[in-house]
């Protein structure tokens, strides 16, 4: 295997191992080389330095666990191995220019000190589309429900259709478009997950009396930026996590105050249960202008 993909691997794997113990000897000993060798091949391929890699992606991924969790600092700081929050506030606030707690408490989430995980393939990131949406009257049914940061892949993509399905059982058709709505905060219950507000609903014409739970649900108008995902339904959560973890930062947007709006069009589609279907999602974010 040349440099490249030995490389290419290994950067899958710190991916995955960014809170466990990661030394310079751990590492070269995955990786099968010593670890000066390790060192001069790292940035050779990447021109990055691998300990400070390490570093920026632990903090990129502490950076997520304040906004989406009320987990304490301390305890984040521990899970990607600084040894106290002194240290990690001090390179927090280097990589981020603020403090944990000011970055936790900011409206806005900034894209600034994210640093997106290092991709040696063929990567072409979605292209983005800026629009101003009007101020909408929907119909629509919320619910609501927590995980861990660990399970938001699996967990969002198995309530995405489980809301579908009871929102819809009563309409005579499928719907040309389909709206959900939602929002991230901390869970109230248990400070290492986050608790997430879903709204499936349609517009008052398309749901027409067929919808009779539904209620109305003001969507506020304002600067998005979008994403068309086109794909398999089970990609489509990591094709959001790769907008938040790379697009977002590598565009310099900062998501303000508001809803991520998914827009789906579900008549074009043949089974709404079928998690390998084909389906079109254009994924909005409210950013600042």
């Amino acid at each position: 295997m040349d440099q490249a993909g030995i490389i290419r691997d290994l950067l899958v794997w710190l991916e995955g191992h960014l809170d466990q113990p990661l030394s310079l000897d751990n590492v070269a000993a995955k990786a099968g080389y010593s670890k000066w060798h390790l060192q001069r091949m790292f940035k050779d391929v990447t021109g990055q330095a691998i300990g400070a890699y390490i570093r920026a992606r632990r903090l990129s991924k502490a950076a997520v666990a304040l906004r989406l969790t009320a987990r304490p600092i301390l305890d984040i700081a521990l899970q990607y191995r600084f040894d106290s929050q002194q240290t990690f506030t001090r390179a927090f606030k280097k990589q981020f220019a603020q403090t944990p707690a000011l970055y936790r408490r900011n409206p806005d989430w900034l894209s600034f000190g994210i640093r997106p995980p290092i991709r040696l393939d063929d990567f072409t990131p979605p292209q983005p589309q800026f629009v101003t949406l009007p101020e909408m009257h929907l119909l629509g049914v919320t619910q609501n429900y927590s995980c861990s940061l660990e399970q938001i892949s699996q967990f969002r993509s198995d309530m995405r259709i489980q809301f579908w399905t009871q929102f819809l059982a009563n309409a005579p058709s499928l719907p040309p478009v389909l709206y959900g709505l939602h929002e991230s905060l901390p869970s109230q219950e248990k400070d290492d997950e986050q608790g997430v507000l879903y709204t499936t609903a349609l517009t008052p014409e398309m749901a027409n009396g067929h919808i009779p739970q539904a209620q109305p649900v003001l969507l506020e108008g304002g600067d998005y930026v979008q994403f068309t995902y086109d794909g398999p339904a089970d990609g489509l959560q990591a094709f959001i996590l790769l907008i938040y973890g790379t697009c977002m930062p590598m565009l310099n947007l900062n998501r303000r105050k508001g809803l991520d709006i998914e827009r789906f069009f579900p008549a074009s589609e043949a089974n709404v249960h079928d998690h390998q279907r084909s389906i079109r999602c254009e994924y909005l974010i409210p950013v600042k202008s």
